[in-house]
């Protein structure tokens, strides 16, 4: 993969070079499942919409403020295009409880089991909780966004944002409450 960076990259799509989009692509194809993830909870439709994602980023590359940066514009995308799916599906209060998550590391297997089971859990417990609280858990730990790249990425002031992720937080906290007593 190149060292371009992101407004390289754009600008040698711009002037007609496809390996750059490619890159782009390699790049950030993970982050965008997962943000499409983290809202659908469905793999099936996490890759539908990243496919989506990466053909609107194709055909509206002009439109990309390079103001801002790459990530937050493709991600604001991402995290539309899963929240339209989920309301033309009608499902946006629907559960998975089947969640596969990787193997624990270390060479234990009582701790790898261990470990799976409270990522599982914890996994779970993040993916019952509402639609707004899941992205701002999801962009600030998983996606180590800042305050201000999840405020331009929700489109939200940067003290709502704040706000929301210790309102969030609190309630995983809550959800989750039994783990702390054992």
């Amino acid at each position: 993969m190149s060292n371009d960076t992101d407004q390289a990259l754009i600008e040698r799509y711009r002037a007609g070079d496809p390996e750059a989009f490619t890159e782009l692509v390699i790049r950030y194809q993970r982050p965008i499942y997962n943000a499409a993830f983290w809202v659908l909870r469905k793999a099936e439709d996490a890759n539908d919409v990243a496919q989506e994602v990466f053909l609107k980023v194709a055909e509206r590359v002009d439109e990309y403020d390079p103001r801002f940066k790459f990530f937050s514009w493709i991600y604001r995308i991402a995290v539309n295009e899963s929240l339209n799916l989920l309301r033309r599906n009608g499902r946006e209060d629907a559960l998975d409880d089947q969640i596969e998550l990787p193997g624990a590391d270390g060479d234990d297997p009582e701790r790898q089991l261990g470990a799976a089971q409270l990522a599982t859990r914890i996994r779970s417990t993040l993916m019952r909780m509402p639609i707004n609280d899941r992205m701002v858990i999801s962009l600030r730990h998983f996606s180590e966004c800042s305050y201000a790249e999840i405020a331009q990425i929700l489109d939200l002031d940067e003290k709502t944002v704040k706000s929301r992720l210790f309102e969030a937080r609190h309630r995983l906290r809550d959800l989750l409450a039994d783990l702390r007593q054992s």
